[in-house]
């Protein structure tokens, strides 16, 4: 009898030594957590959503940043990128012939995907609407031609707002023709092209229009561009969709479409192609 009373004792000495060091543990495993920092009884934000330094309002998702390109050395995209085009295949891109989609007859060589004559313009297979996209691009060498004859394509996002490819590089155009001009409507605020042959990159950033459920505009387009990193339009309202010769104006359309890029008749380069969906954070 009193064996098992000294063992219920013990027994019950260990279940208090256990519990107490399991409570301890849990204490410093709170303890080594980060606080969150932040206050929750600050004035409302303007949507009536979150506290100013709300402590509970989400933090952004970590994203891995791709590396810069150079003449002889192709970087890479961002860890949360859509890579359409990292210089194998064309697998995210297809043409149309009378409506319908069909493989893209433009070539790769050398790490690029080349304008063929003949091939018509390419589209991605996936649509876009608010996006960021970075791509680069080659004029042919040695320079042929002038005006907008030479060099000449277009980054034509949702196949409606061009963002103009052209050999502006000792070679004169309309305004709004030329290299990083919204085609037919603004020209860039300075020309940043380089010689033919070399590589140049555009990053845009690129908001959609919005339309109402009467398929009327309710939001025009904005366009941010920069080329070879000086920045040519900022945050700029697009007055419509492109045009030949005639005021830009809008029409209905879906809220995301394929990316467009032109063939014009010039064998043009392209590489290092990725799109980043843009969410608007909360």
């Amino acid at each position: 009898m009193l064996n098992r009373v000294v063992l219920n004792k013990f027994a019950i000495g260990v279940s208090i030594v256990l519990s107490a060091g399991l409570a301890l543990a849990v204490f410093a495993a709170d303890a080594a957590k980060p606080k969150k920092e932040g206050f929750t009884d600050t004035p409302m934000e303007p949507d009536g959503k979150w506290h100013v330094h709300d402590s509970e309002r989400p933090n952004p998702p970590i994203v891995t940043p791709g590396t810069c390109s150079t003449q002889d050395k192709v970087g890479t995209a961002p860890s949360d990128a859509i890579v359409l085009f990292d210089g194998k295949d064309l697998s995210h891109w297809q043409s149309t012939v009378k409506g319908q989609a069909v493989a893209p007859k433009w070539k790769v060589e050398d790490g690029c995907m080349v304008a063929e004559k003949g091939a018509g313009s390419v589209f991605s297979k996936e649509p876009f609407g608010d996006m960021q996209l970075h791509i680069e691009w080659s004029a042919p060498t040695p320079a042929a031609g002038n005006g907008q004859g030479r060099g000449n394509s277009g980054v034509i996002i949702m196949g409606k707002y061009e963002v103009q490819v052209l050999d502006s590089y000792d070679n004169v155009t309309y305004a709004d023709g030329q290299a990083g001009a919204v085609y037919g409507q603004y020209p860039p605020l300075v020309n940043a092209c380089r010689k033919p042959g070399e590589w140049q990159s555009y990053d845009i950033i690129f908001e959609a229009p919005k339309f109402d459920a009467d398929k009327k505009l309710v939001k025009p387009a904005y366009v941010t561009v920069l080329h070879n990193g000086v920045l040519l339009h900022n945050h700029r309202q697009i007055i419509g969709a492109m045009a030949y010769k005639k005021l830009a104006t809008y029409s209905f359309h879906e809220p995301e479409l394929p990316l467009m890029l032109q063939f014009h008749g010039n064998p043009v380069r392209y590489r290092n192609i990725w799109v980043r969906k843009l969410d608007k954070a909360e």
